[in-house]
């Protein structure tokens, strides 16, 4: 059996609304993800009328967005758009507990962190910058200069240790006076918004960041506008404008990658949990295309193709939605197709004609039929090694475009030792199984891909949740979900496994 080529690029994934902390340092604005509280310790909460027993205690981990309607202070859930309000402006309040603003103090800790990567022997790392440090209200006419200096500096550290950046431009995070005044991406202007922040970074940086993605989990829009874009509302039409504007301005930052900076690549990133069907009853099988189209093909069939679908276009005007198109745009949609496609995986999901009845398990931002075939975290995502050599499978066939796995781990509940161990042998069977199956695709099916960073690999502040107890990393960090602990971090066993797996290139994984 052959092997991975040599420079397969081995790493990890955070992002800076996640990890960072300074929330308020050096200049840097408000963002979206600021005004996100802690499930399960949050003051303002929701509730979901008429929702099953079952799901409660998953509803009740979900972090809410907290917001005024002018006289009153309330919540609504970050990833449940049924729960927004019709009236409402995101607000920070002072006796909420919001834990992006500590996060796991990377802002100040990156030196030490990227070192610990280094010691793994990391060749890359995935990483986000945080537009509102850039940018603070996303509308100034120049950068914030202490944002840009910061990020020289952490990608300079990168290099000193022969690790390649991986940079997502807007990972779950965007100015929130661009929300509050714009709805964010709803709105055309915010397009031009996005592109100065581009124009600003990639003249920048481009010397530094080869590879470059430009939404995080764009389709992620389906769960949370809000979120994703910067849409705090349930109108599906805001919705669809959002979506088709981040189209546009991944297009646009293609397109100025390819005019003025030849030497980086710009990629789609897409979350993935593609439907099996549920059975070979044909329609089983004909929802699960439906549901494929809708949460996992629609916008990398735009970003990697060039152009808007058929069976889009006739949902669309099945609902009587007209997407906001300007004379040009379907041209820039197909001179904008992106050079490689990203994804998270985390698990695959099950669709049926009529599942009303069927047992349900969480998952990624939302709920699942429970596949009887596979087993499942503490927090209920199902797990399917096999599922992600069948994803890479499904996407490589459908672009044929180099693939890249951004997104990959498992959470769970870890412990520090009083020797200041951490034994984590379900992560590293985890991972075990996922890597394998990775290689299969690679060496027996002829799949190009060409890097894997697994999720989190320094703990962080889980984004459904706002719990750092929902831990992914290599590296520990001694902090509780309600932010205590000394920051310190320890080297989980994890972490030697996988110094050992990229030191073989992926050949030792015992």
């Amino acid at each position: 059996m052959s092997k991975l080529s040599s420079d397969f690029l081995w790493g990890g994934a955070i992002a800076a609304n996640q990890c960072e902390g300074a929330w308020d340092q050096d200049g840097k604005g408000v963002s979206t993800a600021d005004v996100q509280t802690c499930g399960g310790l949050a003051k303002y909460t929701c509730e979901i009328p008429g929702i099953p027993d079952q799901y409660r205690s998953y509803m009740k981990n979900m972090r809410g967005v907290t917001y005024t309607d002018g006289s009153t202070k309330s919540a609504c859930i970050a990833f449940k758009m049924n729960t927004y309000p019709d009236h409402g402006i995101p607000s920070i309040f002072e006796d909420e507990y919001y834990p992006n603003h500590n996060g796991v103090d990377f802002y100040h800790r990156y030196k030490e962190d990227i070192a610990l990567l280094a010691e793994m022997g990391f060749k890359c790392f995935r990483l986000s910058i945080a537009w509102s440090r850039i940018y603070p209200t996303g509308e100034e006419a120049l950068a914030n200069e202490a944002g840009l200096k910061y990020y020289d500096d952490l990608f300079d550290t990168c290099h000193h240790y022969g690790i390649e950046p991986v940079v997502t431009i807007s990972h779950y995070e965007m100015p929130l006076a661009l929300s509050i005044k714009y709805n964010g991406f709803a709105s055309r202007h915010v397009v031009d918004c996005y592109m100065r922040y581009v124009e600003t970074i990639f003249d920048r940086y481009h010397a530094k960041v080869k590879y470059w993605l430009t939404f995080n989990e764009i389709n992620s829009v389906v769960h949370s506008g809000f979120v994703n874009a910067g849409v705090f509302s349930n109108d599906p039409k805001l919705i669809e404008a959002a979506s088709y504007h981040q189209f546009i301005a991944s297009a646009k930052a293609v397109i100025l990658a390819h005019e003025k900076y030849p030497n980086i690549q710009v990629g789609c990133m897409v979350g993935t949990s593609l439907a099996y069907p549920y059975s070979c009853k044909p329609e089983d099988c004909m929802e699960s295309v439906k549901a494929n189209h809708k949460r996992d093909l629609y916008y990398p069939d735009v970003l990697m193709r060039g152009y808007l679908p058929e069976y889009k276009l006739i949902e669309l005007k099945q609902k009587g939605i007209e997407l906001p198109i300007l004379d040009g745009d379907l041209q820039l949609l197909q001179a904008g197709v992106c050079d490689f496609m990203a994804f998270s995986y985390y698990q695959t999901s099950l669709a049926m004609a009529k599942d009303e009845a069927m047992e349900r398990t969480s998952g990624n931002m939302g709920t699942f039929i429970r596949n009887p075939y596979l087993s499942k975290s503490e927090w209920g995502w199902q797990i399917d090694p096999l599922g992600l050599r069948y994803t890479l499978n499904f996407y490589y066939d459908r672009y044929h475009k180099p693939l890249f796995i951004a997104e990959n781990g498992l959470g769970a509940k870890d412990t520090l030792e009083r020797d200041g161990t951490i034994h984590d042998p379900y992560r590293i069977e985890y991972l075990k199984a996922h890597i394998q199956a990775i290689k299969d695709a690679i060496t027996m099916d002829g799949v190009n891909v060409f890097g894997y960073t697994p999720w989190g690999c320094i703990d962080l502040i889980s984004c459904s949740t706002g719990q750092i107890s929902k831990r992914y990393g290599f590296v520990y960090v001694d902090a509780d979900d309600a932010g205590n602990g000394s920051y310190d971090r320890y080297r989980k066993d994890s972490f030697y496994w996988y110094k050992k797996v990229i030191q073989s290139n992926g050949e030792d994984l015992d």
